[in-house]
């Protein structure tokens, strides 16, 4: 039996300087869909010539990861633990802020000189309390890193992060066993993916409409689903880019103050203690 929409939850324009964003998590109807926290989309939009780039500058995290999906144009990444690099369109990179670090997400000079199109999403994964304190870890990927799946009659493909579809396992190990995927899908053409009940989904419609059952699910829209079944089929309506995946619910309370997401207001008061400490800027060190 296939997984049905509950309820769509549209993305809200949020603007950040002159960077078109919309966020559809979390927002005035939906605080989170566990383990899924927080969902930025940035663009699509094309930069001048002699722009000032991506304004994020260095920032702290802790107990929480951070998946960042290069759709167009180019990232630029340098952190506390010494990872950096520069991630290009179809690339991703996934980020363990663990116990905490500073890091920054800029555009490269490159593309502030030349400008050209963007578009990023950026979705933040919890951490269950065992793991919050985890090491810091990074891994960047370049679009040839990442499998794609082939969907039939070349109607489409899928570009596998983590998880495992039809026997290809996707780059990513991933602390907590998410499975996450960006999905092609040209007009007209249909997918069914695995989707286990006991599991939740995070379903983001970059682009296009597309139906789920006989309900039409519109871009920009967060799709929640029952737990009826352990798949959902997708037909495509309009060319569409969908960002799925699912992973086990962590069942555990959360407290969040800006960069930090923890179990308890103590623990948030003792990051931002340990962060003006510069602890975040030592723990390789330590």
């Amino acid at each position: 039996m296939s997984r049905q929409i509950k309820k769509q939850y549209k993305a809200y324009r949020d603007d950040i300087r002159d960077l078109q964003t919309r966020r559809p998590v979390p927002g005035p109807e939906i605080e989170h869909l566990d383990p899924f926290l927080f969902l930025n989309h940035h663009g699509p939009q094309v930069y001048a010539p002699n722009n000032r780039g991506l304004p994020f500058g260095p920032h702290p995290h802790r107990g929480f990861e951070t998946v960042t999906f290069i759709l167009r144009g180019e990232l630029s990444h340098a952190d506390t633990g010494g990872h950096e690099s520069i991630i290009g369109a179809g690339g991703v990179q996934w980020m363990t802020a663990g116990s905490g670090l500073v890091h920054s997400e800029l555009s490269p000079e490159s593309f502030k000189k030349n400008g050209g199109e963007l578009e990023i999403l950026q979705l933040w994964v919890n951490l269950p309390s065992r793991l919050k304190m985890s090491a810091p870890s990074y891994v960047g990927l370049q679009a040839e890193d990442i499998p794609q799946i082939p969907l039939s009659h070349g109607e489409g493909s899928v570009s596998l992060i983590s998880g495992e579809v039809a026997g290809v396992k996707g780059p990513i190990d991933t602390l907590t066993g998410v499975t996450m995927m960006t999905v092609q899908l040209a007009a007209g053409s249909e997918v069914t993916l695995q989707a286990p009940a006991a599991r939740e989904v995070f379903l983001y419609s970059v682009k296009g409409r597309v139906l789920i059952g006989e309900q039409q699910a519109e871009a920009w829209h967060l799709i929640e689903l029952d737990d009826s079944g352990d798949n959902v089929t997708i037909k495509a309506i309009e060319d569409a880019v969908l960002l799925f995946g699912h992973a086990d619910k962590i069942k555990e309370p959360i407290v969040s103050h800006g960069p930090f997401v923890m179990n308890t207001a103590e623990e948030i008061d003792q990051a931002i203690i340990d962060y003006q400490a510069g602890k975040f800027d030592a723990l390789i060190d330590s």
